[in-house]
């Protein structure tokens, strides 16, 4: 088999591999954001903190997305 075409299967793979690596984070920020709206519900008083909290979990989740995307271009 050609090598040309090996190395463009292989990227390719790669590419959707990478994409669902993707599936991960958005289920993660998905459960971050229900939890926080659940404690929200629980105890409004509690409101600015709880946010604060969910967005720094948002930012550390979607930076696993961010490098598989990176990583997927890179390779």
């Amino acid at each position: 088999m050609d090598t040309s075409l090996i190395a463009a299967l292989e990227g390719n793979i790669a590419t959707v591999g990478y994409g669902l690596a993707a599936i991960g984070p958005g289920i993660g920020i998905g459960i971050i954001v229900g939890k926080t709206a659940e404690a929200m519900a629980r105890q409004p008083e509690l409101r600015g903190q709880l946010q604060t909290t969910m967005f720094i979990g948002i930012a550390f989740t979607e930076i696993l997305t961010l490098l598989a995307i990176v990583t997927g271009f890179i390779f």
